[in-house]
């Protein structure tokens, strides 16, 4: 069968391992012009001289897509409003950013007239299901090109050697290639002695974003975070937009060692992976917000939304943001979150966050009610009742079995 051919083909770049040769895999396979395009969600230094890199290996243009206010906006907040949690770990980091560098891939596409949109994912990863998934939704009509589950190339050692042999430069060698992926909400970490979990993480080596809980300083961090309707607006009393107040945690997060995950995780297609996370940020985050909701989300409400919770950090993780469950679920969140206002205290101490106190003009929690003494909204007789009518059936039931055993 003859192979498709193509004229224009946009590449999702980031100046790593795989992309750093795949212009030139590219070229050779379908004598294509090739567009680089880098969406920046917070990859910081990394970005550097990907400009150059790209055009001096054989791309014709070169597109930074800023799309960090996104990514905080529309992907990073909703998540913390969800509390959306994968396997009880995991904060979404990578899962979260693929989504919106997808979306600008196809914008670009369609400005340049491309015919595909190439990607450098590996056929065993959960990020080819993201992307592509993404470009189905917004550009159904373009070819997309995943050159790992078509070319000869088996390992990231045969990448290096492919690329060493055209004198492709590479910020790796053979001996400190862990696979990495940053953004403005995490750092992992994969590969290596990590692929046996067996091994202890070396954090003193891994880790980029903070220190070790053993590192951290011997006294307490105390920060106040505000919410407004489930978004966090301010530091301490200074109002920030969510990308300086996310850096700041990160930053604070990080000097306490706080947000170091490592986790087996069950991947989309199939396969168990392990990984090391650095969230330091997000970690406080989420943390600060599920604790103001505590006082703040009826309970109904509260023990409902632990199910939605849990169904959207799926269908997150799984690259499912632009499908109608998705929009549903997170109308429910937005719902949800009227009520969740006000600030919340944090203790921060060698890689643990506790609870330092927390006030909201919305909050249900009656100090008068609560209370072990007398008040005039609880008559403690009333329990009785209750308590007659709500183990009714259990004494029915105990009542019948006597009478069976006669």
């Amino acid at each position: 069968m003859e192979k498709k051919q193509y004229k224009k083909v946009v590449l999702a770049y980031s100046g790593g391992l795989d992309t750093s040769i795949i212009i030139a895999w590219l070229k050779e396979n379908y004598g294509c012009e090739v567009i680089a395009v880098a969406g920046d969600v917070g990859q910081g230094d990394e970005l550097d001289g990907l400009e150059e890199k790209a055009l001096a290996t054989g791309a014709s243009k070169y597109y930074c897509a800023d799309c960090k206010e996104e990514f905080v906006n529309d992907f990073i907040f909703p998540a913390i409003k969800a509390n959306a949690v994968y396997e009880g770990k995991y904060l979404l980091g990578t899962s979260l950013a693929r989504p919106i560098i997808a979306k600008k891939l196809v914008e670009i596409a369609k400005k340049e007239g491309a015919d595909a949109i190439c990607h450098g994912c590996t056929g065993k990863g959960n990020d080819q299901v993201r992307f592509e998934l993404t470009i189905k939704a917004f550009a159904p009509e373009l070819d997309i090109i995943a050159p790992w589950r078509v070319w000869e190339l088996k390992s990231r050692e045969d990448e290096i050697e492919y690329a060493q042999a055209r004198n492709i430069p590479l910020k790796i060698n053979k001996e400190t290639n862990y696979s990495k992926d940053k953004n403005l909400w995490h750092l992992s970490h994969e590969g290596l002695d990590l692929e046996n979990p067996a091994n202890e993480p070396m954090y003193d080596k891994i880790l980029e974003l903070g220190v070790t809980p053993e590192k951290a300083p011997d006294k307490p961090t105390y920060i106040t975070i505000t919410f407004e309707k489930g978004i966090p607006v301010a530091l301490n009393g200074e109002k920030m937009n969510g990308i300086d107040l996310i850096t700041a945690l990160n930053k604070i997060g990080g000097e306490n060692g706080i947000g170091i995950i490592d986790m087996v995780e069950n991947r989309l297609v199939g396969m168990k992976s392990r990984g090391v996370y650095e969230t330091p940020g997000g970690t406080i985050l989420y943390k600060a917000h599920a604790d103001l909701e505590e006082i703040t989300i009826d309970k109904e409400t509260q023990h409902f939304k632990y199910q939605v919770s849990q169904k959207l950090a799926d269908i997150l993780y799984n690259g499912q943001w632009y499908t109608p469950l998705t929009k549903a679920l997170l109308a429910f969140i937005d719902e949800t979150q009227k009520t969740v206002n006000g600030d919340v205290k944090l203790k921060l101490y060698k890689g643990n966050i506790m609870g330092a106190g927390m006030t909201s003009p919305d909050t249900l929690y009656s100090e008068q009610t609560a209370s072990f003494g007398e008040d005039e909204d609880y008559n403690q007789m009333d329990s009785q009742g209750f308590i007659n009518l709500y183990g009714l059936p259990i004494k029915v039931k105990a009542l019948l079995d006597q009478q069976r055993k006669k």
